[in-house]
């Protein structure tokens, strides 16, 4: 037999064991890019939104819902990490992670975890997804306003009345007698809420603008307010008169201060206060008590004056120096 008849029948019988592997176990000629056991599919993490948990005085809870999405071959040894940095030191306040374990087929799966920070400031919320303790993705997301978020035991949708007819303090005079006049005060509120709020008091202090000491002050129960309904709560106080006064209101529910509100009454005819203010303006110059123009040469009232000053004597020396002139041409002339 020649030899190219020997190559032909060799290439002939290595193609018909070719064939005859691939219908017996199909897979043996696939790709091992596309079910390769060995090789673990992807994962990424697909979202996270954040709600808020439990709330305090003092933290807060974030709850972070998280989904992880996966394709190709099953993923074994899968964790899910959540970290909280505060948003202006960069510092690390708390931390989960999230035990996912083999993940399998194309999808995602929800991913939770809770984070409990100080209720202050903003935050940067990290996810870091691990297969096998290698990071494969990861994603952050930023809250802000944490203070904002008010403890269970203070949640109430009543408010001292916003509106520029109906003011939150409405303070008039009742009475007057003996120098001492008492102020009926009416604190408006209203419920901005879905549902009846109930459990309020409205706590008033009147305080002498002057020497800002509690003049007087009362307690006002406020009862309860229906949902989208505006009430007031009133009581009097008394004070001595020719006096003005700052009138702060506090509104508490079961003891928690959830509102404030000021205004005034201004007992003395000679002046006024506005409710903004918080403390006297005195007027104060540092040429009050320096003198510039001894640095920058006066004023032109100063030069004024030092010429003013000045004057008397320059004119003594002239008339002394004329004298002597004079006393001295009549001896010239004499001899």
């Amino acid at each position: 037999m020649s030899r190219e008849r020997l190559l032909a029948a060799g290439a002939a019988g290595v193609l018909a064991i070719a064939l005859l592997a691939a219908l017996v176990g199909p897979g043996v000629l696939a790709s091992p890019a596309e079910d390769d056991p060995v090789r673990p599919g992807r994962v990424s993490v697909e979202e996270v939104a954040v709600a808020p948990g439990e709330i305090s005085g003092a933290t807060a809870e974030l709850r972070l819902h998280g989904r992880v999405d996966h394709g190709g071959n099953p993923t074994e040894n899968v964790t899910v990490r959540y970290r909280a940095y505060d948003a202006e030191s960069g510092l690390l306040t708390d931390e989960r992670t999230v035990d996912v374990g083999t993940m399998e087929g194309d999808g995602s799966v929800p991913v939770n975890a809770t984070l409990r920070v100080d209720r202050e400031g903003g935050y940067e919320l990290e996810t870091v997804v691990f297969r096998d303790g290698e990071r494969v993705d990861r994603s952050s997301t930023e809250v802000r306003g944490v203070n904002a978020l008010a403890p269970a035991y203070a949640e109430t949708d009543v408010r001292f009345t916003v509106s520029d007819v109906v003011p939150p303090l409405a303070v008039s005079v009742d009475s007057v007698e003996d120098d001492r006049t008492t102020l009926r005060v009416a604190a408006s509120l209203t419920n901005g809420g879905d549902g009846e709020s109930g459990d309020l008091r409205v706590e008033l202090v009147l305080r002498q603008a002057d020497s800002n000491l509690v003049a007087d002050r009362a307690s006002v129960d406020a009862g309860a307010i229906r949902p989208g309904r505006t009430a007031n709560a009133e009581t009097t106080l008394t004070v001595p008169s020719e006096y003005n006064y700052y009138v702060d209101a506090a509104l508490y529910r079961d003891g928690v201060l959830v509102d404030s509100a000021r205004s005034v009454a201004n007992l003395d005819p000679r002046e006024t206060i506005s409710a903004n203010e918080t403390e006297r303006e005195v007027e104060f110059e540092v040429g009050d008590f320096t003198d510039d123009g001894a640095e920058r040469g006066g004023s032109e009232d100063g030069a004024r004056r030092e010429t003013d000053v000045d004057t008397p004597g320059f004119t003594a020396a002239l008339a002394v120096v004329a004298l002597l002139a004079s006393a001295l041409l009549t001896r010239r002339r004499s001899e």
